[in-house]
């Protein structure tokens, strides 16, 4: 069985996409077929939007699902008039916030992730430069200043993990990797005994590493099993002698292990994306 579902916004669309995903997630059975439409925030662009669901309506013989963020009220009325079924993920909430807080909402486009403040924006991009300056351990002048550091081996998530956080979160994240030195030895680089209340580990089944790898380089030593198999086994074994917390990627998504770092090490958020 398939279905068509939509993400509608006004702005990025991301809050929707988010919001609804989580949603469909739960309906294993059903495959969907997943558009975000962003940026509808004229009539011209509700009625292009409109020409999609139904378009969508008429291929798969069913209501096209349709979550919306939209905040202005003329380009809702448009959209509500397709042949999709309409979820309005903000004023579901809006309303019974009014009332209990008092007071009318601002109705404002763009409020969830536009500019606004402009330190807040500017936090957040600081973090994005901190985390692509200080990766893959290419210096280490900069560790003084950060919230986390984050260990592994090549292709264990590292670099991702850190730009979610800075971006999401406004976290000064960097990355180590452990490389065959560091590994032969069972010891915690020397470079980073200084930073040891910082460090984080991320692990990774040999399997996944693998075909991983096996993406970036395959038929090489890199991306044998032996090879992944080995490196998991030492990191995890440095990781468990020197005591530093570690979680393994292999089935977790990226929002699981920025929650789960900024869990177990304390690190309060500068952002609240």
């Amino acid at each position: 069985m398939k279905r068509a579902a939509f993400f509608l916004s006004d702005r990025t669309g991301i809050t929707a996409e988010t919001m609804g995903h989580s949603l469909l997630t739960q309906f294993e059975s059903i495959e969907f077929e997943q558009t975000n439409l962003p940026f509808i925030d004229s009539v011209e662009k509700a009625e292009e939007a409109v020409e999609k669901i139904n378009a969508a309506a008429e291929r798969y013989g069913s209501k096209p699902l349709l979550f919306s963020t939209l905040i202005d009220k003329e380009v809702r009325k448009i959209i509500e008039q397709s042949a999709g079924m309409m979820f309005d993920m903000l004023n579901t909430f809006i309303h019974p916030l009014e009332d209990e807080l008092g007071i009318k909402s601002a109705h404002a486009v763009g409020r969830t992730h536009g500019m606004g403040v402009y330190s807040t924006y500017k936090s957040r991009i600081d973090a994005l430069n901190f985390s692509l300056a200080n990766d893959d351990g290419n210096t280490l002048r900069h560790f003084p200043e950060a919230d986390i550091i984050l260990l592994g081996v090549s292709r264990s998530g590292k670099t991702p993990t850190c730009l979610f956080l800075a971006l999401q979160y406004g976290i000064l994240a960097a990355n180590y990797p452990l490389i065959d030195d560091d590994l032969e030895s069972s010891r915690l680089p020397k470079a980073l005994e200084p930073y040891r209340n910082k460090l984080f580990g991320l692990s990774i089944a040999p399997e996944r590493l693998q075909q991983i790898r096996k993406e970036r380089r395959p038929d090489s030593s890199y991306a044998e099993y032996q090879q992944c198999q080995y490196e998991v086994n030492a990191v995890e074994k440095i990781y468990r002698s020197q005591q530093i917390p570690f979680l393994d990627t292999s089935a977790v998504s990226i929002e699981e292990i920025a929650t789960t770092i900024l869990q177990t090490s304390g690190l309060e958020r500068r952002l609240h994306g």
